[in-house]
């Protein structure tokens, strides 16, 4: 039988150990993928393992626990997310509509007990509409403000590429490649760190390793039953889209 895997994201060691410890004891079979020490690499990890839960801190640096969840919530297959949080905010309690649990710093083991039931209630059913949370994030998740110019060093000088600009991002195991109206320039500044900086209605990653001004697309096409891609205005590249993220392409 293939186990039911998990993630943990907070900022603070002490928290993760002890939800670590409480889902040991309370549902040993559990299998945990990833601890993750903030919330992009929260966002880098459920791309890279794709859980079947991913229990988030809410208060964590770089991208919240909210902001992770409703990138997750647009994915063709999210996990089921569990918000864990020092403050009892007014807002927890509208997640028990949707698809989303939580539960209170300190843990407390009667609470996680009845978040687990239901968790395992969830999982044996079928895969819920997670439009409505999307709305709900939607409405809680702060917009950042207008994010900086992109920095990337040419010779002795330093190129500054408004983010209007860029078309689109593309990573390897070294660079992101930063392709935009002027050309194309190399940065070390890793996707993950990215997200955390622009506005995630303008650029939307449509793979683990492409991050695309949505502005600049053109059309999705889809090439065979798993295989979709995308063009741009005015270019003649065709980007992947993976299948975490097809989603995005409700048309398709």
């Amino acid at each position: 039988m293939t186990p039911i895997t998990a993630l943990i994201a907070d900022d603070e060691e002490a928290p993760r150990e002890q939800l670590r410890a409480a889902l040991a004891r309370q549902w040993p079979e559990l299998k945990l993928v990833a601890a993750s020490t903030n919330g992009a690499e929260a966002w880098d990890d459920c791309l890279a393992f794709d859980p079947a839960i991913a229990f988030l801190d809410i208060r964590m640096p770089g991208l919240t626990g909210l902001e992770v969840a409703r990138r997750l919530s647009a994915l063709a297959a999210p996990p089921l997310i569990v918000f864990v949080t020092a403050f009892d905010d007014h807002a927890l309690a509208a997640f028990d509509a949707g698809a989303v649990d939580y539960v209170l710093k300190p843990i407390d083991d009667e609470r996680l007990a009845r978040a687990l039931a239901k968790l395992r209630t969830r999982l044996a059913q079928p895969a819920p509409d997670t439009a409505a949370l999307q709305r709900l994030l939607a409405g809680l998740v702060q917009h950042r403000p207008t994010a900086r110019p992109i920095q990337a060093s040419v010779g002795r000088e330093v190129q500054l590429i408004p983010p209007e600009d860029v078309i689109y991002f593309e990573a390897d195991a070294r660079y992101t490649r930063v392709v935009h109206t002027g050309g194309e320039a190399l940065i070390r500044t890793p996707l993950r760190e990215l997200l955390t900086q622009l506005d995630p209605e303008q650029f939307w990653q449509i793979h683990r390793s492409v991050l695309v001004n949505s502005r600049c697309l053109a059309r999705a096409i889809r090439v065979d039953e798993g295989t979709l891609v995308v063009t741009l205005r005015g270019r003649e590249e065709k980007l992947p889209v993976s299948r975490q993220f097809q989603a995005l392409f409700k048309g398709q």
